[in-house]
């Protein structure tokens, strides 16, 4: 009996564990899947993965950091 009884509490600890650890690592587990399930299918093409929905778009929207407005660089008219 007291074999019976160890092997049960053994047995919910693990179950106990495992349920801990799928909680506390869920975002970095889902996402090992994820990478496990694309690497598994052969349908899957990493190129079929498009960020952006414009191919078109510059990829540097603003050329010049530096420069300023023209209104923001207005002379002052100092008395």
């Amino acid at each position: 009996m007291g074999a019976i009884t160890t092997a049960l509490i053994a047995v919910a600890g693990v179950i106990l564990g495992w349920i801990t650890i799928e909680i506390a690592c869920k975002p970095c587990l889902e996402q090992g899947r994820q990478a496990i399930d694309q690497s598994l299918n052969p349908d899957y093409d990493p190129d079929d993965d498009v960020v952006s929905s414009d191919i078109r778009a510059p990829l540097n929207p603003n050329p010049n950091p530096d420069a300023q407005d023209s209104s923001a660089s207005a002379p002052i008219k100092a008395v």
